[in-house]
């Protein structure tokens, strides 16, 4: 674990990928890198003193914010105290002992991620230590997950003044009271008081599937079971009340009649996400991230449907037609678990040429924290531009997304000590330097129907679902591209 100084030489524990296809993806890459870097701070009497900042207020952490900005960190967890960064949450929240915090946590009830950020950190890492004392030892999991289904409305931290807005979340029989801000979706049009949010439920889900995983992973099989019939629990329930067969898609409900919203936002992605759905419900719901009407275009994954009334143009209004990263990671994540490879990719692919051609285009040269949905500039709220270098969750685009849908590694297993690449890009690409456990590998495609690989141990690298077993030292190995 990250508790030192990031160190001056950090630059050497991040990947290098090669994408001769498309140089300015790589200029975007190391963009968000030195961004994310230079958010790293420092505050002695944190529970993590060196922290990532999420770009917003410097006396302010959110949850979600942190969760998202782990899921890039994770591929360097050398040099960048990601995973790290959330016991500022775990400590204040649910130690009895801990002292009050000096930062504000603004939304204690933000989207409840942790269980889901710490899964991606381990499939990484394989750091077995430290799963079983967050499961075991601080059983900070499993403590957010009953305080989430237990705080009531108005609730605050026995240190009130670290805690400028008070909680609205409140847990009823089939679901959760929440809003706008504390879903992180400010200014939604589902700002229906009377409704129950789909996403609270399906995140709570997809907290008990993470939990029963990593309890699995680490020996815990007792655990592991019992959070499985949790997750059960909650996936019949929303797919029981949530569901829409007419209009194919999950929505809110209203908590008296049970009757569907009808505002779609890419909210619905997260039962996907947490695997809720039956095969044909993922395929109504591709539908909806193909239809340029929803959330397809060359711009995808905007806040709210194009059909809605409440869309904005030019520039989305914020939760109001805003292209995030954190639900575009999201959800383009959840079409790969249905196996909709080449359509997460290209959803990648279109999302990064969009960041890339306001990266270029737009002074000044950043990364923001959303962006407009129908021409090429940053989103705006209320008339006014976004925050520009937001790295911040908006790294995961450059970072997370480049590594596994443009260049095409879907799935590092470090547990498993296995890696699978979709190779369907021409010219020479793949990557460097990717640790994953205690691998260390080079895996670079020369565009000619041969990779080499560079390994200090042995793993599994699938490619195009055809298994090579990798022993240390270099080889290489004849392949066939995708559609070959």
């Amino acid at each position: 674990m990250n508790t030192a100084s990031p160190d001056a030489q950090w630059k050497t524990a991040i990947p290098r990928p090669i994408a001769d296809f498309a140089p300015q993806y790589l200029e975007l890459y190391w963009r968000a890198w030195q961004i994310a870097h230079d958010r790293i701070r420092h505050h002695p009497d944190l529970p993590q003193p060196f922290f990532m900042d999420e770009a917003f207020q410097s006396t302010t952490i959110w949850i979600w914010d942190t969760c998202f900005i782990a899921l890039y960190c994770k591929y360097a967890p050398a040099a960048l105290p990601g995973i790290e960064s959330l016991n500022n949450f775990y400590a204040p929240m649910h130690d009895p002992d801990c002292p009050p915090s000096p930062m504000n946590i603004q939304h204690p009830d933000n989207p409840p991620l942790f269980a889901w950020a710490e899964e991606g950190y381990f499939k990484l890492t394989n750091d077995i230590e430290h799963i079983r004392e967050l499961l075991v030892e601080k059983q900070y999991l499993q403590k957010h997950f009953q305080w989430f289904d237990t705080v009531q409305p108005g609730w605050r931290h026995k240190s009130a003044k670290h805690y400028s807005v008070h909680v609205a979340l409140k847990k009823v029989e089939d679901g959760y009271f929440w809003n706008g801000i504390q879903s992180g979706m400010d200014n939604t049009p589902r700002q229906d008081t009377a409704c129950l949010w789909v996403d609270a439920i399906a995140q709570q889900g997809l907290s008990a599937l993470c939990i029963s995983r990593l309890a699995e992973a680490v020996g815990l099989d007792e655990m592991a079971g019992r959070w499985r019939r949790t997750y059960d629990t909650i996936k019949a329930k929303v797919n029981d009340l949530y569901w829409d067969d007419a209009d194919g898609i999950y929505y809110d409900i209203d908590s008296e009649t049970r009757e569907f919203s009808r505002v779609k936002t890419p909210a619905a992605y997260w039962p996907m996400l947490a695997e809720m759905c039956s095969p044909a419900q993922a395929a109504r719901l591709l539908e909806h991230a193909l239809d340029g009407e929803t959330f397809g275009t060359n711009r995808p994954w905007a806040s709210v449907a194009r059909s809605h009334p409440d869309f904005t143009t030019p520039d989305g209004n914020y939760w109001r037609g805003g292209i995030w990263l954190p639900l575009s990671y999201m959800a383009t994540k959840a079409l790969e678990i249905y196996g909709y490879l080449a359509e997460a990719d290209q959803a990648a692919q279109n999302l990064l040429d969009m960041m890339w051609r306001v990266y270029e285009q737009c002074e000044p040269h950043s990364i923001w924290e959303c962006y407009s949905p129908t021409r090429d500039t940053p989103a705006d709220v209320n008339g006014k531009r976004v925050r520009g270098e937001f790295c911040g969750w908006s790294a995961l685009g450059p970072i997370s997304m480049f590594i596994e849908n443009i260049l095409g590694f879907h799935v590092i297993d470090a547990p498993a000590r296995r890696v699978e690449w979709r190779l369907y890009r021409p010219g020479r690409h793949g990557i460097e330097n990717l640790h994953f456990g205690d691998v260390t590998a080079d895996i670079v495609a020369d565009g000619k129907g041969e990779i080499a690989v560079t390994s200090n141990a042995p793993f599994t690298l699938v490619v195009n679902g055809a298994g090579i077993d990798i022993q240390p030292g270099q080889s290489r190995h004849a392949v066939a591209a995708e559609g070959a």
